[in-house]
C-alpha cells in the first residue's frame, strides 16, 4: 500500500497485487581533482544522492469489466502538485518490512488488455519513488563523533557555527556553546583555516 501525506491528512492507496520484485538505487556525488604528476584524479566527497525505489505494479479489472484506470490514475495522480503544499505529496510505500518514504518521481503506464469497446482492463505501471528526508532526519542518521570531550576543528570556506553544532552535537541550537568557548562575537565571520575548539558538553 501507499500512504499519502497531504499536510495533516493521510490517505491510503492500495495496489491490487504485490510487486514481484523491486530495485533500490543509491549513489554518492564526488568532485574529481586532477593533480599534476598523478595518473588518476583524486575524488572528493560532495554529498550523498537520494535513493530511488522502482517497481512494476500490476492492475487487472477484467473480471469486473470496469475501467482499470480507476485504479491506475490514483497512482499517476501522486505526480500532481498539491494546491496547498505547492509540491507533490509525500508518500510512504509499505510492503512487509519495506517502508520507503519519498515522492513519486516517475510513472510509466502500459495498458495491455482491452474490452471490445476499447476500455482498458489490464495495466502495468512502472513507478519510481525518490527518497525524501528532512535536515533533522539526515543529521540523526549520520554517525557522529562523541561530544563528551573537547576537540579541535579547522574552519573551511562556507562553514557556519550552527552547521558545526549540528554535526558535533546533533543540535544546531548549541552553536552558542562553540562561540562562547572561542570568544566568537560574530558567528557569521569565521576565518577559513583558523582552528576552533569544540567544547565538551556537560549534563
Amino acid at each position: 500500500m501507499i500512504l499519502v501525506h497531504r499536510g495533516p491528512v493521510t490517505d491510503r492507496v492500495d495496489v491490487l497485487f504485490n510487486p514481484s520484485e523491486y530495485s533500490l538505487d543509491s549513489a554518492n556525488q564526488y568532485s574529481w581533482k586532477t593533480i599534476p604528476g598523478l595518473s588518476m584524479p583524486i575524488p572528493h566527497f560532495v554529498s550523498g544522492e537520494a535513493s530511488t525505489l522502482t517497481m512494476d505494479l500490476f492492475f487487472d479489472s477484467y473480471e469486473a469489466q470496469t475501467d482499470v484506470r480507476k485504479h491506475t490514475m490514483k497512482i499517476v495522480g501522486l505526480l500532481d502538485v498539491d494546491k496547498d503544499l505547492h509540491a507533490p505529496p509525500l508518500c510512504k510505500f509499505v510492503w512487509g518490512s519495506l517502508q520507503f518514504k519519498g515522492i513519486v518521481e516517475k510513472v510509466v503506464q502500459k495498458y495491455t488488455m482491452f474490452l471490445d469497446s476499447g476500455l482498458p482492463v489490464r495495466a502495468t505501471l512502472t513507478v519510481t519513488f525518490r527518497e525524501v528526508q528532512s535536515v533533522k532526519e539526515q543529521y540523526k542518521n549520520i554517525p557522529r563523533q562523541s561530544a563528551d570531550r573537547t576537540k579541535q576543528r579547522t574552519i573551511k570556506q562556507g562553514d557556519q557555527l550552527w552547521q558545526i553544532a549540528a554535526e558535533e552535537y546533533e543540535d544546531p541550537g548549541l552553536w552558542r556553546e562553540i562561540a562562547r568557548a572561542n570568544g566568537i562575537s560574530n558567528p557569521k565571520k569565521l576565518e577559513p583555516g583558523s582552528v576552533i575548539k569544540i567544547p565538551r558538553l556537560y549534563g
